[in-house]
Formats: C-alpha cells, sequence, structure tokens
C-alpha cells in the first residue's frame, strides 16, 4: 500500500526501509534528510485517496505541530496515525478533532527500537476499526508474526505501550542492582560471562539481558567508558500517575523511576540532610563535602 511516512530518525527511517523491502510505496517528509517531499502539503500531493500519513516524530510539541498541520492538509476519509510515544489522553483528544473533520485518527504503540529493521517491530494499535483496517497491511509488515494487535478504541494503542515502558523500567532497574551487587561482591566475577549463560536456560533469560551482553561485549564487564547517567523519556512517569488515578500500587515501576532521577544527581541533597541529622541527633561523623 501507499503511505506518507513523517519522521526519518532512527526508528522512522529503519520503518521505511522495512516497508520499501516489502513492497510498499512509501512517500516521505523530514526537513533534515533527504526526503520525496519538501513540505507536508507537498507528501499530500504525492499521496492518492484515501491517503495514509504515519507520524514518527518525537511525542510534544513536534507530533501536536505535525498533526495540526495534517489537519488543514488531508481531506476526509484519509487517516493519520501517531507512532511516537504521544501520552493517550492527547490520542484520545486528537482523534476526536480529527473525527470531527471526517479524517480518520489511529495511534500505535510502537516497541523494537533500532533492532526492528532486522526483527520487526512489536505493534499495539488503538482507533476505530476502519481506520486501523485502511492501514493494516502496513502493521502486518512491519510487525514480527504474532507481534501486532488492535487492542482497542482510540488511545489504548498508546496506553498499552505507556505500560509497556514502565514494565520496561522496572526489568532494566532489576538487572542493573543485580548486576551491581554480584560487581561489589568477593568474588571476582565475570559479568560478561554470566550475563552470556544467563541467556540459555535461565528463568531471567530475556532480550534485554541479550543486550546487556552485547554491552558488555562491546564497552567490558565494568562499563567504565560510560556515565550512569540515565534519562527518562515520560512513560513511566504517565504509568505511575495513571495507577495513582486507579488505586493501583506499582511499587517496583516507581521505585525504578526514582533511581533514574538519583541517577542524574552529582550529590544528593537529601543524603546531606540524612548525615547533618545523624551528626545532631547522635553525634555521629560526617565527612567533609568534596571540593571543585
Amino acid at each position: 500500500m501507499q503511505l506518507g511516512m513523517i519522521g526519518l530518525g532512527r526508528m522512522g527511517g529503519n520503518m521505511t526501509k522495512r516497508l520499501e523491502e516489502r513492497g510498499h510505496d512509501l512517500k516521505t517528509y523530514d526537513p533534515s534528510v533527504e526526503s520525496t517531499a519538501d513540505t507536508l502539503e507537498e507528501l499530500r500531493d504525492q499521496l492518492s485517496a484515501p491517503r495514509s500519513f504515519w507520524m514518527m516524530v518525537p511525542a510534544g510539541k513536534i507530533t501536536e505541530d505535525t498533526f495540526r498541520t495534517l489537519l488543514g492538509l488531508a481531506a476526509p476519509n484519509d487517516v493519520i496515525v501517531d507512532g511516537g510515544n504521544s501520552n493517550f489522553r492527547d490520542s484520545q483528544r486528537r482523534f476526536g478533532e480529527a473525527r470531527e473533520k471526517g479524517i480518520k485518527f489511529v495511534d500505535a504503540g510502537v516497541s523494537g527500537g533500532i533492532w526492528g529493521l532486522a526483527n520487526g517491530y512489536c505493534l499495539m494499535v488503538g482507533g476505530d476499526d476502519d481506520a486501523v483496517a485502511q492501514v493494516e497491511p502496513v502493521f502486518v509488515d512491519l510487525a514480527p508474526e504474532d507481534g501486532y494487535a488492535h487492542v482497542g478504541p482510540a488511545g489504548a494503542g498508546h496506553f498499552a505501550k505507556m505500560v509497556h515502558n514502565g514494565i520496561e523500567y522496572g526489568l532494566m532497574q532489576a538487572y542493573a542492582e543485580g548486576f551491581e551487587v554480584m560487581k561489589s561482591s568477593e568474588f571476582d566475577l565475570d559479568l560478561h560471562e554470566i550475563a552470556g549463560i544467563w541467556r540459555y536456560g535461565s528463568v531471567v533469560r530475556s532480550w534485554l539481558l541479550e543486550l546487556l551482553y552485547a554491552a558488555f561485549e562491546k564497552e567490558g564487564g565494568h562499563l567504565e567508558a560510560i556515565r550512569g547517567y540515565v534519562e527518562d523519556s515520560g512513560e513511566g512517569r504517565w504509568t505511575i500517575a495513571e495507577a495513582i488515578a486507579e488505586d493501583v500500587p506499582v511499587p517496583v515501576i516507581t521505585a525504578a523511576l526514582f533511581a533514574r532521577f538519583a541517577s542524574r544527581q552529582d550529590e544528593s541533597f537529601a543524603a546531606k540532610v540524612s548525615a547533618a541529622l545523624r551528626n545532631e541527633f547522635g553525634g555521629h561523623a560526617v565527612q567533609a563535602a568534596k571540593q571543585a
């Protein structure tokens, strides 16, 4: 089928290649790289009605601006797919705004990272049946076998992806803590080797573990060249916020997000407060602050 891909970064570029390899007709727009169109209007004119647009741009202002522009350019029965990590509430709103103009909207949660070109992308899709059906040939060819599902109405795709990423936070933190315990132990353990054998037959084997093994392979078993500074892109926060709204306990995901916050501190002020209090009430010694 024919598709207009907007955004040719690490994800959008590889998704375009995967679809072209499977016979789809891709028209593209990205102001930063060579594309078939120089503007969104030109991209529209390169597509046959009813058109299918796929936004693969960062969540937030860029997605909102792109969506607004497409609303002004698209015609009734065209479909707009948001494949970025947008908040599901924004997707529900965009669905409603598009419907007022007779334009279809689909939210597609996409997982697969830079490996998706070869391995395929797991797709969690939300939207009306007719809108999803219009783009389904693309979903099927982007995903590996059994890796795509229409999970529910508008917003459901990005909701499922949000929770997916919250779970990812917890898994990553569990691996991180376990390997730090081993690194700090009295044993001179080969962490690269252990990550390697855990990939086979172990209860904790996973793709994330395979990626950790690859990181040890590339960076060395102690990851000396990597700073332990961990960002978050928002989905963990949103998962926790929804859990609070639903009275659902999510202690692992919450602790994993807070661990990311802690990783960004050169020195914790909270720890200074605790040290000062221990000195005041118990006379416990304090250590002098490091001089810059």
